[in-house]
């Protein structure tokens, strides 16, 4: 992932938390004040009709104006002209704030004209209908008023908040998301910045092999054109060998070099028309040079009225190569392996066969992974750092081909690659 990406994918998760945030408060805030001016009207009803029903029982007059004033969020006054019994009053209120379904804890209490004060009625609870254990604070007195009562809601915040709580909860549960994505992106860079120190290590220590692979080629060389060298035969085995495993790690070496190139740069392909049948052959021939081919059985089952296909003929080549190569290495017997070509309407298969240790479902999941191979326990006797299949997926994606690997554990494994036409 490029660092481009992760700065963008950064950049939109971020608005879009700042948006979830935003969104969410803004609705909780409007969520808020929907209940509480819905708390208002249904309290003002209440109180209305506790007056109207005491002026009733009272025979008495209510005032035309001013009958029942908001002096706090949660405070009420109830001007109703005339003496008021406490009794008859708390009744009337805690049946018309039930009838509502306002059932949070009240306070209220009736001015006393002859002590200038407010006598406290009661601390209640409609739904209840019990006193409630609270220590009341004193109530404030209104001189504009003759007769009247107060009527305070101290729990009214909680009692709007306890009515928000699925609202609440799902703002609990985008802010918990919010802080998954966080999280995720603070796991993305740490894996990223580890994951570029390790390609960085790999790139410097490739880079470090190539001087004394170069040296140790130009030694071997040396020796095998020596007369005195190769007139022992102990003396120019070993010189073989030292140029042959020479050869095996400069190739090892290129291989990660170019796949680091090819990450950083992407492939460049040079397309052309390739003669299928002609790259396959030349290909092997090429690798049966090599000593690992050497023992192997190779059947061609080509259809030669297949003409061309168009790729990039160096890639597609090694790509040939590698599945030759493991087609040999993972194969305990002698190797045998079928290369066939065929084609249909859309396109052409090239299809290659082997009867080597096969690959279980479980590892044929992960098998195109970077630097994967198969977990063979302690034992260590196929050489190589898990890139060659890896190769082979990348080259065919970028030539939009199609990759299929058919195998069964001890029964061998087939690879098809389709070319469109």
């Amino acid at each position: 992932m490029s660092n481009r990406l992760v700065r963008l994918i950064i950049l939109l998760g971020g608005i879009a938390i700042l948006g979830i945030i935003f969104i969410q408060s803004y609705w909780t805030i409007k969520n808020y004040e929907l209940r509480d001016q819905q708390f208002h009207e249904s309290a003002m009803i209440a109180l209305r009709k506790v007056a109207e029903r005491y002026a009733n029982f009272n025979n008495s007059e209510l005032p035309k104006s001013d009958l029942i004033q908001r002096r706090a969020s949660n405070y009420y006054t109830v001007n109703v002209n005339s003496a008021i019994d406490v009794s008859v009053l708390e009744d009337y209120l805690l049946q018309e704030l039930s009838a509502r379904s306002i059932d949070t804890e009240i306070e209220y209490a009736v001015y006393d004209c002859f002590s200038d004060d407010l006598v406290f009625g009661n601390c209640c609870k409609p739904a209840e209908d019990e006193e409630a254990d609270k220590d009341v604070v004193p109530l404030q007195t209104f001189d504009d008023l003759v007769y009247y009562f107060v009527v305070k809601f101290p729990q009214k915040r909680s009692y709007i908040l306890s009515n928000l709580k699925q609202t609440i909860l799902f703002n609990g549960i985008a802010l918990l998301a919010c802080l998954f994505f966080i999280y995720s992106m603070w796991v993305i860079l740490k894996q990223k910045r580890l994951s570029e120190m390790q390609t960085d290590f790999i790139n410097n220590m490739t880079h470090e092999f190539k001087t004394p692979i170069s040296s140790i080629k130009i030694a071997s060389e040396v020796l095998m054109k020596s007369e005195s060298i190769m007139e022992d035969k102990r003396l120019a085995h070993y010189a073989e060998i030292i140029n042959n495993q020479n050869q095996r790690l400069n190739q090892q070496v290129e291989k990660v070099l170019n796949l680091a190139k090819s990450e950083r740069e992407g492939f460049k392909l040079n397309v052309e028309s390739i003669d299928l049948n002609n790259c396959i052959r030349s290909t092997v021939k090429q690798e049966t040079a090599k000593l690992h081919l050497n023992e192997a059985s190779i059947v061609f089952d080509l259809d030669e009225s297949i003409s061309t296909i168009e790729g990039d003929q160096l890639h597609l080549t090694n790509v040939i190569a590698n599945i030759l190569d493991n087609a040999v290495k993972y194969c305990e017997n002698s190797p045998k392996i079928v290369i066939t070509t065929t084609q249909n309407d859309h396109s052409i298969t090239l299809g290659i066969r082997d009867n080597g240790i096969g690959i279980s479902e479980e590892n044929l999941k992960k098998i195109g992974q970077k630097f994967y191979r198969v977990h063979t326990g302690n034992v260590h006797n196929v050489k190589g750092f898990g890139l060659g299949l890896f190769y082979v997926q990348k080259i065919i994606q970028a030539h939009d081909w199609q990759l299929e690997i058919n195998s069964k554990l001890n029964k061998g494994t087939q690879i098809l690659i389709h070319f469109n036409k």
